[in-house]
């Protein structure tokens, strides 16, 4: 609780006692005005400045000129009517208590992201040649030496130059458990360094590293209404002159038709109609709740590694009825891996060995790839490397002559091969002229991408869609195993865009196209896209910056949540906005009858506003979606 909400509750209290004690004293005429005076202004002052203000800048058609207008109407009812002024102050007190909730739930909320921006890095230890020195991120230049101890966070990104070390990802990623990082590995800014000392190498500026990145997006992410809040916007500046001039009407009309036809004018009556109206018709469950649902959604994703750039990408997340993806690095890992070895004559083991030996000095992926898949074996010494541009290696292994490549190779060698139909790239063997065997490289689908794909049909989504520009053996491979509804392969960047443009068109009414990608080849599409989701962790600055929504551990099930949220986000708006409209409209109906007293307009302005504000706050609890 803050400072602010501490001293508002505290005038909420004060006021209340008052009021309830000087409602037991027998007080009468001018020093029972005074004394219920006191606790009316303790509790409603900043609301009267507020409406004040207003009106001098000509602008007063907001919730606390109705609220200053009402109150002050039934304190001077109450002092040529009864004297009992408790509907005045208990007025003022329970919108005061509505604000505090809402004051309250709005903190809830940006505390999720307040944390976030909180972890700021102030300092990082760079090391010179004289020692380490304590310098501010942003003066970092690329390519220096951080030495990051355990406790601390990472400050800018950058690879892992010595020793290893978990991390905690949960800032970036929503994740829990911490990730094994080495020599080699790149490590983004945001993650905290738990165990062990690292020495890390920047790679990028303070300003282009993952975690200011993501300080921006949810930093601006309130910045882009959705077309909801917008509505209420419009909404509100149109209803509450509109109301006043009800109330005018409502409190002066009745009782002068009445002189008009002779009748004794009942000023008085219409009078506290007119204020009972006003209370009622103020709309701040509506101007209130509706922003706030959309900022706790906000918040509440932020925390799991799902940022929307802002609240309209929610509102059209919502209405998803097409996602397409890109494949690798979206779909797949993004690096090839060993996934099959078929051995002739020899083991699944030699044939490895065989093939990674030869490979030994190769840049190349698939001779990284087979290096990998063999660590643990002992290399055997090669030499006599001879690199055959876009077939393949040949080289003495062991003092044996092997060649290692694809089919073309081994056709100049005058090998004959076994048939293949396996999906990637077949890698063959041939050692002292004879055929030992195939191995088998692909780009392995993640783990979760079937889920992925399962969880978005059940969730409502009508098509699911695959544009790559990898063959086409491989792109189908892919599509079959995920179940996909269509895919097209082999494409140009400006083939994908034309893809997407045909979905577009064919898309239903108030349907939305959502693309995923991950790569620079993917920003057009991601831009021309209803909404576009961009691969945070691996994913190209020009990706991430096309993008309006960014998952940010690389998890394709996470966009399944992204869509459930949104949807949340949405329902609880929904039901926010009828819930208040039914209620105000049966309200206002039965005070302009005369059928309402101030207590019920009490519960249509603030036990409406109240339970709109603690509907809304749910969108923050996200963690079982």
């Amino acid at each position: 609780m803050t400072k602010k909400q501490r001293k508002n509750l505290l005038r909420i209290l004060l006021s209340g006692v008052l009021m309830a004690v000087l409602s037991l004293l027998p007080l009468t005429g001018v020093v029972r005005f005074v004394c219920f005076l006191v606790p009316y202004l303790i509790v409603g002052y900043d609301i009267l400045l507020k409406a004040g203000k207003g009106i001098i800048h000509l602008q007063p058609f907001d919730e606390c000129f109705l609220m200053a207008v009402a109150t002050v109407g039934a304190m001077v009812i109450a002092v040529t009517d009864s004297g009992d002024y408790t509907e005045a102050i208990a007025v003022m007190l329970f919108y005061q208590i509505g604000e505090w909730f809402q004051s309250y739930a709005v903190g809830k909320s940006r505390r999720n992201i307040g944390e976030l921006l909180d972890t700021r890095p102030e300092l990082a230890h760079v090391e010179t040649p004289e020692g380490t020195e304590d310098v501010d991120p942003e003066d970092i230049a690329v390519g220096s030496l951080l030495l990051v101890q355990p406790g601390e966070r990472v400050p800018i990104d950058g690879i892992v130059e010595e020793s290893s070390s978990l991390l905690d990802t949960a800032a970036l990623t929503g994740e829990s458990v911490p990730r094994q990082v080495q020599a080699g590995d790149e490590v983004l800014s945001g993650c905290i360094n738990l165990t062990r000392p690292l020495r890390l190498r920047t790679t990028k500026e303070f300003g282009d590293s993952a975690f200011s990145r993501i300080l921006e997006l949810v930093e601006n992410a309130s910045s882009r209404k959705s077309r909801s809040e917008n509505f209420i916007t419009r909404f509100a500046r149109v209803y509450t002159p509109a109301v006043v001039l009800g109330a005018v009407a409502l409190g002066l009309l009745p009782p002068l038709y009445q002189l008009a036809v002779g009748q004794a004018p009942a000023f008085g009556t219409y009078l506290y109609r007119a204020l009972t109206f006003l209370v009622i018709s103020c709309p701040c469950a509506l101007v209130i709740s509706i922003p706030l649902s959309f900022f706790a959604g906000i918040g509440g994703s932020g925390k799991q590694g799902i940022l929307f750039k802002g609240s309209n990408y929610v509102e059209l997340l919502a209405r998803a009825g097409v996602v397409v993806f890109d494949k690798t690095g979206t779909l797949t890992e993004g690096t090839f891996e060993v996934t099959k070895i078929v051995p002739k004559g020899l083991s699944e083991e030699e044939l490895l060995l065989l093939a990674a030996s030869a490979e030994m000095y190769s840049t190349h992926p698939i001779a990284v790839s087979l290096r990998r898949a063999s660590e643990g074996l002992e290399s055997l010494p090669a030499g006599d490397v001879e690199e055959h541009s876009g077939r393949g290696v040949s080289a003495l292994v062991g003092g044996k002559a092997t060649a290692v490549g694809n089919a073309r190779l081994m056709q100049e060698l005058g090998i004959s091969v076994d048939p293949v139909t396996e999906t990637g790239c077949v890698v063959f063997v041939a050692c002292e002229g004879e055929y030992r065997g195939y191995i088998v490289i692909s780009d392995i689908v993640k783990k979760t991408a079937s889920q992925a794909i399962s969880r978005l049909k059940r969730s409502g989504v009508r098509k699911t869609v695959m544009l790559t520009g990898d063959t086409r053996p491989a792109a189908e491979a892919v599509a079959k195993e995920l179940l996909l509804d269509e895919v097209h392969a082999q494409l140009l960047p400006q083939e994908k865009v034309a893809c997407l443009e045909d979905l577009l068109r064919q898309k239903k009414e108030r349907e939305t196209v959502v693309f995923v990608g991950d790569g620079l080849n993917d920003a057009p599409v991601l831009m021309r896209a209803d909404v576009g989701i961009s691969m945070g962790n691996v994913g190209s600055d020009a990706a991430i910056e096309a993008s309006d929504v960014v998952i940010m551990d690389d998890d394709p099930a996470k966009i399944a949540k992204a869509i459930r949220i949104s949807r949340k986000c949405l329902r609880i708006v929904r039901e926010n906005i009828v819930f208040s409209i039914g209620v105000k409209v049966l309200c206002l109906v039965l005070g302009a009858l005369g059928m309402a007293n101030m207590w019920m307009a009490i519960f249509a302005d603030v036990g409406v506003m109240v339970l709109a504000v603690l509907n809304s706050v749910r969108a923050l609890f996200l963690k079982k979606m």
